[in-house]
């Protein structure tokens, strides 16, 4: 079991951030059988692409850094903030210091994908860390970049919803919600069945919660340079790789609300903008907004902003009516 101790001083501190990179290492060590199995229709459309970088880019060197459970912070590095970009990330994995990288190769590159010769050929150089940061670009521009702005979309709706869950019933509620693992007990975090174990203060500056959805279960940073970080599957991450049912219909809730009114609140499992709302069900953005504010002056909605969106989730009267659908 591992365990964060936590002061008020840290949890008041706490912040959520999202990582490109980090998802991108996550997509490719599944890509590579090394993490959770991506759904069949991902795996389909992005593996001949990712054999292909294999063959004709250094990407097998970046993969050599990578196990299972690890890999090196240079190439995911702490991000600063939600709208935390790719290029931000780059930025910070070309200005790793060579002899830093080093260091993380001999901490990481210790499997027989290491030995190989033009692996260790990349890592032995004196470029070795702007090839390791152009391989990763490649694998970013033709494996993620088209879907990161969905996906990104996944992560912001996570976080707003937390944020409220904040708001309504505090931190340990919304801290036991990321994970059924986790629970809070005696002024600590706890975390079951995890592989690393042990006892872990928590510094100044709080947790750092990172929605993802690539990562298998949960995973933790719990070395410097990070921030003590949880990473945690994201709300919605499920629907959109097709694990879950479709929405029942809400015969109680279309009597009371009608029928449109219905099924915006029930899309609202997660917190959405319009745009998201409209395309999700074949309505125009016009009428969603008209019921949006409907039932958002009834008291079933609140909205907040979220980078350059504005994202609306169900009130606790909306979970009522909902949860009283079902």
């Amino acid at each position: 079991m591992l365990r964060f101790e936590v002061s008020v001083e840290a949890l008041l501190r706490s912040r959520f951030a999202l990582s490109p990179a980090m998802d991108l290492c996550f997509l490719l060590r599944s890509l590579a059988g090394q993490d959770r199995p991506l759904p069949r229709a991902w795996a389909t459309r992005l593996l001949p692409d990712f054999e292909r970088l294999r063959r004709e880019t250094e990407l097998n060197a970046v993969l050599a850094l990578h196990s299972p459970q690890s890999g090196p912070n240079f190439v995911a590095p702490p991000p600063r903030s939600l709208n935390q970009t790719w290029a931000d990330d780059l930025a910070m994995i070309r200005a790793t210091p060579l002899e830093a990288a080093r260091h993380e190769f001999a901490t990481n590159a210790t499997g027989p994908s290491a030995r190989d010769p033009r692996v260790r050929a990349v890592l032995d150089s004196t470029d070795a860390v702007s090839r390791i940061a152009e391989a990763m670009n490649q694998a970013w521009h033709e494996l993620l970049a088209t879907d990161w702005p969905q996906l990104r979309a996944i992560c912001e709706r996570d976080v707003v919803h937390r944020v409220g869950v904040i708001g309504e019933h505090g931190w340990v509620t919304t801290i036991e919600s990321l994970h059924p693992s986790i629970a809070w007990q005696a002024g600590g975090i706890e975390i079951g069945h995890f592989p690393q174990v042990g006892t872990v203060r928590l510094a100044g500056d709080g947790l750092l919660l990172i929605p993802s959805v690539f990562v298998a279960n949960i995973a933790a940073h719990l070395e410097d340079p990070w921030p003590r970080t949880l990473i945690y599957r994201a709300r919605g991450t499920a629907a959109q790789w097709g694990e879950q049912a479709t929405v029942p219909q809400p015969d109680a809730l279309t009597a009371l609300v009608g029928r449109a009114r219905a099924r915006l609140l029930l899309a609202l499992d997660a917190p959405a903008s319009t745009s998201h709302l409209a395309r999700s069900l074949a309505m125009t953005p016009g009428a969603v907004g008209d019921h949006l504010a409907i039932l958002r002056g009834a008291g079933l909605l609140v909205r907040a902003r979220s980078g350059r969106s504005v994202l609306y989730r169900r009130t606790p009267l909306g979970e009522a009516l909902v949860g009283g659908s079902d």
